[in-house]
C-alpha cells in the first residue's frame, strides 16, 4: 500500500522528523513551479527632442508699459518757500501824486473842503487814474463830494508789479507818502481799499475795523473806505462807503472851522 502524499504533506512530515519512504512522483506529476517573470526590458533611450520655447502671450493681451516719468529735482524747503513767495507775492509801486482837477477855479471851490486832499488807492491805470469802470466810479464819488471843483485834489496810485521789480517795494511807500503829505499839506488823506491801507498805514486788520478807527498819516488825519473796484463787485456796500465819505467831509469841515 502506498501513500499518496502531496508536496505540502511531505513537507509537514519532514518538519515533524518523519522520514517518508515511497515512490517518487513522476516528473510530469510534480507541480510545475511558476516560471520566473521575464526580466523587464530596459527602456529604450529617449530620443532627445529640442525644446521649443513657449511663445509669449499676444501683444494685445499684455498691459502697455508705462514710460518712465522723470523725477523732479528735490528743492529744499527754504528754497521752495522763497521761490513760491517770489511768484505769488506782488510788489506795490507808488506813483507820484498827480492833480485830478488842476484847471478847477479856486474862486469857485465850495467852502468847507479844506486846503487840499490826497487820495491813495490801487489803480489798474495809474497813468489815467480816472479811466476805466473803477476810475469813472471814483470820479462820481468825488463829484458827489464836489471835489471836482477843488484844484488841489491829488491822487497817488499804487500799481502791482512783479516781485523784486522795484528795490524796496512796499517798504518805501510809507516814507514816500510822508514826503508827499509834507509837500502837499492836504487837510485829509483818503485811503481807498485794504491794499492801500496796508501799504500806506502799515495795518493788517480787516477793512471793516480799519474803516471804523481814526488814523494819522504823517500827522495828517486819514479815513479808510472801500476802493472803487470792490464797490463795482459789491453793490450792497455803496451806502457804507458813502457814510465813510461823509465822515471824511465832516473831519475836513471841523478842521477848517478852527
Amino acid at each position: 500500500m502506498s501513500l499518496h502524499l502531496d508536496a505540502r504533506q511531505r513537507a509537514m512530515l519532514q518538519e515533524m522528523g518523519v522520514t517518508v519512504w515511497g515512490p517518487q512522483e513522476a516528473p510530469a506529476a510534480r507541480t510545475a513551479a511558476p516560471a520566473p517573470a521575464p526580466a523587464m526590458a530596459a527602456p529604450a533611450p529617449a530620443t532627445r527632442v529640442a525644446s521649443t520655447p513657449t511663445p509669449p502671450p499676444a501683444a494685445a493681451s499684455l498691459p502697455a508699459a508705462r514710460a518712465p516719468q522723470p523725477t523732479p529735482p528735490r528743492v529744499s524747503a527754504p528754497a521752495a518757500e522763497s521761490t513760491g513767495a517770489a511768484l505769488a507775492t506782488p510788489t506795490l509801486r507808488l506813483h507820484a501824486p498827480q492833480a485830478l482837477y488842476p484847471t478847477a477855479d479856486p474862486a469857485q471851490t465850495p467852502t468847507g473842503l479844506g486846503a487840499g486832499w490826497l487820495i491813495v488807492t490801487e489803480s489798474l491805470t495809474p497813468g489815467e487814474p480816472l479811466g476805466g469802470d473803477a476810475g469813472r466810479l471814483l470820479e462820481n464819488m468825488l463829484r458827489a463830494m464836489q471835489l471836482h471843483k477843488h484844484p488841489r485834489v491829488f491822487l497817488a496810485a499804487l500799481e502791482r508789479t512783479a516781485s523784486g521789480a522795484e528795490p524796496g517795494g512796499d517798504h518805501n511807500i510809507p516814507a514816500a507818502l510822508a514826503d508827499a503829505v509834507a509837500a502837499l499839506q492836504p487837510t485829509l488823506v483818503l485811503v481807498l481799499g485794504h491794499v492801500a491801507a496796508r501799504a500806506a498805514l502799515g495795518r493788517t486788520e480787516p477793512l471793516g475795523r480799519l474803516r471804523a478807527g481814526p488814523h494819522q498819516l504823517a500827522g495828517c488825519p486819514a479815513v479808510v473806505t472801500y476802493d472803487p473796484a470792490f464797490l463795482l463787485r459789491s453793490q450792497d456796500v455803496k451806502a457804507a462807503a458813502w457814510a465813510d465819505l461823509c465822515r471824511a467831509l465832516a473831519i475836513v469841515r471841523q478842521a477848517t472851522s478852527r
